[in-house]
């Protein structure tokens, strides 16, 4: 059975995981300790793919998006 570390998807260090050949993973938390940064990633036979998730947007913008401006009272 081969086993392979998991390295960090920024800045390219190891990870604390080690993943084997046989190793399936969806959506899962990737840590790296070094650049203190978690990744959403997929595993199949040794291929790591990135999951992108969306920007977040700050909640005003929300608000003032799904509302629109009428006017002022006077």
């Amino acid at each position: 059975m081969k086993l392979q570390w998991a390295f960090c998807p920024i800045c390219h260090n190891k990870t604390r995981l080690k993943i084997r050949e046989d190793t399936v993973l969806e959506n899962f938390p990737l840590f790296c300790p070094k650049c203190k940064q978690e990744t959403l990633i997929n595993v199949t036979q040794f291929n790591i793919s990135v999951i992108k998730e969306p920007d977040a947007q700050t909640q005003s913008r929300q608000i003032c998006e799904k509302s629109q401006f009428v006017g002022y009272f006077s």
